[in-house]
């Protein structure tokens, strides 16, 4: 006897119905019914409030996998929604793979899977750690869609605003700009997490961040002995950086209190290495450049000249005979951020800006 395809697959659901239905109905008795709180006058379309909705429920295990969800003449009738709007957003939850539908008998809850949202600014080889460590210290269960927002402002304002209410929970990688606050206010303090930088933090917000200002003084301070065999310090801060100023403002702090001649390079057109020279740089490009004049020139990093590199990367114990790095803890941040999505508690943390030091200083 031969069957048709959609006879197969609707036999197949019914039967995946039925043994989630049957499984879970003692425990859904147990717990509260879906609640839907629809908000007529909100900015956020009323499918997309259905969607939020139903995956919040899931979430906060108010429903499980196998629920029955009300149909669409039932959610209709008590939300004052039209059929479309409501068949809308059971066939985006249906894409998702949130839910499933059985022919003649409804839609039930298929997978517990949560969504989270990651904002980075530009995918350089330290991001690279972070997002493994937190993908790594995740369950199976959670997605992480990640998105850069390259220091742009449309950029940001678009990811944003085409995120609201599509995720569990954000953690967001901002800038300097004014209107980010205002941006951020449409997602739920407690489902959002400032990181590297609080600029954009408030007392309330939920932040895990390091600091570019004294934090970076401490650290290089433990190396002042071997910035002493060099007769000036020269700061490489390219106007193409978005990095904080505050940390320039700390560079002269420190070598105002040790004595230290220091100078600010902001074109890179005008970085030329000096023999005697020690250098501190924010940019890989300006790293790449300082050792290929190095190899030119035929000076010996950490005895003709010397270098310090802003952010630590895997392969920078490698580069050369390994190249000295003040920088935050990466893998730390990833852990942490994976930590405030996994437990329901506000966070605020500043992870330790510490100095490692090899040959090239």
């Amino acid at each position: 006897m031969k069957y048709s395809l959609n006879f197969l697959n609707n036999f197949f659901n019914t039967q995946i119905y039925y043994m989630f239905t049957h499984q879970n109905r003692t425990e859904q008795s147990m717990k509260s019914d879906l609640t839907l709180n629809i908000d007529h006058d909100s900015e956020i379309p009323k499918y997309q409030q259905i969607v939020n909705a139903i995956n919040d429920n899931i979430s906060k295990d108010v429903i499980s996998i196998g629920y029955t969800l009300p149909s669409v003449n039932t959610i209709c009738k008590e939300y004052k929604l039209s059929r479309d709007t409501v068949f809308k957003a059971y066939s985006i939850l249906k894409d998702d793979g949130v839910i499933e539908a059985v022919p003649n008998k409804g839609y039930y809850v298929a997978s517990k899977t949560k969504k989270v949202l990651l904002v980075l600014d530009t995918f350089k080889a330290y991001k690279e750690v972070l997002y493994h460590s937190f993908t790594n210290n995740l369950p199976d269960t959670i997605i992480t869609d990640i998105q850069f927002h390259h220091y742009n402002i449309d950029n940001f304002k678009t990811i944003i605003n085409n995120s609201i209410g599509k995720y569990y929970k954000y953690v967001v990688m901002g800038f300097d700009n004014e209107t980010i606050p205002s941006i951020l206010s449409k997602i739920n303090n407690d489902k959002l997490l400032l990181i590297d930088w609080n600029i954009n933090a408030s007392k309330k917000s939920n932040c895990l961040f390091q600091d570019f200002g004294e934090s970076f003084f401490n650290a290089i301070s433990e190396g002042t002995a071997m910035f002493k065999k060099y007769k000036e310090i020269h700061f490489l801060y390219p106007s193409f950086t978005n990095h904080p100023i505050e940390t320039v403002e700390y560079f002269k702090k420190f070598c105002e209190k040790n004595l230290f001649d220091f100078k600010i390079i902001a074109n890179a057109k005008e970085f030329n290495i000096e023999k005697g020279v020690a250098y501190i740089s924010i940019s890989d490009r300006m790293l790449g450049l300082f050792l290929e004049q190095c190899r030119e020139m035929e000076f010996e990093p950490g005895v003709d000249v010397g270098f310090l590199s802003y952010n630590e990367t895997p392969m920078k114990k490698f580069i050369y005979k390994g190249i000295t790095v003040v920088s935050t803890d990466f893998k730390e941040m990833g852990t942490k951020a994976a930590e405030f999505i996994m437990k329901e508690k506000s966070m605020q943390c500043l992870i330790p800006t510490k100095l490692t030091i090899r040959e090239s200083l």
